[in-house]
């Protein structure tokens, strides 16, 4: 659903973010929840159980992965062009991963989920900004918070641009380090 809650000022923030950062990175369940394809900026799917969408095994898409993920799949993803990437034993190791797309020149990384992806990375205090819309409706349903980790975890970040329009609220916030 979050694809439908945001409207037009929601649409042109997310592609607006998606044109200034070096490569997207997204969870392979979020990906194939939110029915992901191939992008214009690189993409990186982070997934341990090497679980990638049917439409995103292809040439020019990333795996993150760790170490000990099954090297037969793994053989099977390169074998149509996915690029697998091995950082860590058990769980990502997100020093290790971030040098290495930096090596690539990718500095500037937009993930956009999903919730354990999210908490992962504020758990490691690697979130150096956030941008949440608010819509005027209430959904109710299944689901988990933005960021989701098994350990409570708080980052506190400062207001740094709100936006209106048509009742939606578009917000950026930061974290001063």
């Amino acid at each position: 659903m979050s694809g439908t809650l945001g409207g037009d000022a929601d649409h042109r923030a997310f592609h607006a973010m998606r044109q200034a950062c070096d490569v997207v990175v997204v969870g392979a369940g979020t990906a194939r929840d939110e029915g992901y394809g191939p992008t214009d900026k690189p993409l990186v799917l982070v997934t341990r159980r090497l679980d990638v969408p049917e439409k995103l095994r292809a040439p020019g898409v990333l795996v993150l992965t760790t170490t000990d993920a099954d090297a037969h799949t793994a053989a099977a993803l390169e074998s149509v062009g996915v690029e697998v990437l091995r950082h860590g034993e058990g769980a990502i190791d997100w020093d290790s991963a971030l040098r290495a797309l930096a090596a690539r020149g990718w500095t500037k990384v937009l993930c956009e989920g999903g919730p354990h992806l999210h908490g992962e990375l504020v758990e490691k205090d690697l979130v150096d900004e956030v941008c949440l819309t608010i819509a005027p409706a209430l959904v109710a349903g299944g689901g988990l918070r933005p960021a989701h980790s098994d350990r409570a975890v708080r980052r506190d970040l400062r207001l740094a641009h709100v936006v209106e329009e048509d009742g939606v609220l578009l917000t950026r916030w930061v974290r001063d380090r």
